[in-house]
């Protein structure tokens, strides 16, 4: 499970993000830009139904942007943009593992 807070109160470069994670994935800014967008959704989604930490199942997350029909990447490809997004926010103490 991850915890994403948005309300830790650091902002993130975008750019700054994505270059990481072509970097660290060597997919296309575009694919990952997608992949993002939709991640979005599915936390906006979730954090609409609970309060302060928002948990996320990165199993669930990734079928659910894998299941979007803009969406060309492998599961393999979503799941690697995902875990390096989450290294790069965590690095940053935006966001940590929660255990169950």
């Amino acid at each position: 499970m991850t915890s994403k807070r948005p309300e830790s109160g650091q902002a993130i470069n975008e750019q700054e993000l994505l270059d990481y994670l072509v970097e660290h994935t060597g997919e296309k800014t575009e694919d990952i830009r997608l992949v993002l967008r939709h991640e979005q959704t599915y936390i906006e989604q979730a954090a609409t139904k609970s309060r302060g930490d928002v948990d996320i199942d990165i199993d669930d997350l990734v079928d659910y942007i894998v299941q979007q029909r803009d969406v060309k990447l492998s599961e393999l490809a979503v799941d690697t943009i995902l875990e390096a997004e989450m290294s790069y926010l965590m690095d940053r103490g935006v966001a940590g593992y929660l255990n169950d």
